[in-house]
């Protein structure tokens, strides 16, 4: 059997977290903001950079985020 290929959506820098685009279990393609932070008062979308399925969300709506933090684990399809 089969490994999963996990990828982990990371934080790039210190912020807030603004909203949740994406649930467990939804698939996303690449392009696709599955989260949306706030910095300095600018709004970041971090964007999938491959197809997969959402196996995880590591954050919530209000959480303060370090750069290098797991926000979301992504199963490649």
């Amino acid at each position: 059997m089969a490994r999963e290929q996990v990828t982990e959506i990371v934080a790039e820098m210190v912020a807030n977290v603004l909203t949740l685009a994406v649930s467990p279990g939804e698939r996303v393609t690449a392009g696709d903001t599955v989260v949306l932070l706030e910095s300095m008062k600018m709004e970041i979308p971090v964007l999938v950079e491959a197809p997969g399925t959402v196996r995880a969300i590591k954050v919530a709506p209000g959480d303060v985020v370090q750069e290098g933090d797991v926000l979301v684990e992504i199963v490649a399809d």
